[in-house]
């Protein structure tokens, strides 16, 4: 007699009961979230019988989608890195569950609590009055950065991180002189390095929870490294995520100075402006490189998603954003 495989949600109530000892698990709801651009994030209701999560729970799942990009982290290995931040006291997803079995849920995974709020970047921007926001953002960041990271993560240099840069130009089959420049540029004006810190390196708008005002919690920890503080700072006040708000330096929230001002309160440290600038060179490449793969992934790795399909567009504006920056009059205000 053949024997009929469960189906994907009865296999993850097993998963569930098992680790949080509970007699029996229902699933209510399972659906796929919006957003998550490289990832995958489904929705999970559902109701524990006894166990430590006894009663109605709102879940995140994350796992892999079917393509991915070379820089992010395993599903593991970013729950290892949100543990970390969640044990410290950052405001982010509490971590509670991964699982390595592709047999569960078709692909590794991890479950971590749903938080409220919204991080819809056009959503966020459009709010007034955000400043406080700003300066909440700032102190977390740099509570973030004093955490002591997973051993596993990597310490390239500025340097070697440019270099890959180089390599994936090299290799890509349309010509990007504008990108080129840059690279050049940032070889040119290295800064003195400050000691390296945890960075989350997609610190931005869309990556954060806000409800009613307040953060609520940091995501998508898939990027984290060890490395210089600014590159986050940098890559906040980047234009490609001030959405709806292009005059609001600092993530489409808010002008730059409380965001500065909410770090150097926790950090003791007031950002460099010319060290930002250096930075936001940096997160306008990078950008374009990752927006470069996004395309890659649609067109040479079948993934079919249109969000994915046109991210490529994204290089052209980081390239313009890029000619405006490395113009003697495009450094960022303090």
């Amino acid at each position: 007699m053949a024997v009929t495989a469960l189906p994907p949600s009865d296999r993850l109530a097993r998963f569930l009961a098992a680790e949080t000892g509970a007699s029996q698990v229902c699933i209510a709801g399972l659906a796929l979230m919006r957003g998550g651009a490289i990832q995958e994030n489904w929705a999970v209701d559902a109701e524990f019988a006894g166990g430590r999560l006894a009663g109605r729970q709102r879940l995140v799942l994350r796992r892999d989608a079917m393509t991915g990009i070379p820089s992010s982290l395993s599903r593991l290995d970013e729950f290892a890195v949100l543990q970390a931040a969640f044990a410290a006291g950052v405001a982010a997803p509490e971590p509670l569950f991964a699982c390595a079995d592709p047999a569960v849920f078709g692909k590794p995974f991890f479950v971590m609590r749903r938080l409220p709020g919204t991080a819809e970047g056009r959503v966020v921007t459009a709010g007034k009055d955000l400043d406080a926001l700003a300066a909440q953002l700032g102190a977390e960041l740099a509570r973030l950065q004093a955490v002591r990271g997973p051993g596993f993560l990597r310490r390239d240099s500025t340097a070697e991180r440019i270099a890959g840069f180089r390599t994936y130009l090299d290799r890509h089959p349309q010509p990007r002189p504008v990108l080129e420049w840059a690279l050049r540029w940032l070889d040119t004006h290295l800064p003195e390095p400050l000691p390296p810190v945890l960075c989350h390196r997609d610190f931005r708008t869309g990556n954060y929870l806000v409800d009613d005002g307040r953060l609520a919690g940091i995501l998508d920890w898939e990027f984290a490294g060890i490395g210089d503080p600014d590159e986050d700072i940098g890559w906040f006040c980047c234009k490609g995520w001030r959405f709806a708000r292009l005059d609001r330096e600092a993530g489409g929230i808010a002008a730059r100075a409380p965001f500065y001002r909410g770090y150097e309160r926790v950090s003791g440290r007031m950002p460099d402006p010319a060290r930002v600038r250096f930075w936001e060179v940096f997160a306008n490449l990078r950008w374009a490189i990752i927006a470069l793969q996004q395309s890659d992934r649609f067109i040479d790795g079948g993934e079919a998603s249109l969000s994915t399909a046109i991210t490529g567009r994204r290089a052209t504006e980081c390239e313009l954003e890029l000619l405006m920056l490395l113009d003697p009059e495009g450094a960022p205000r303090a």
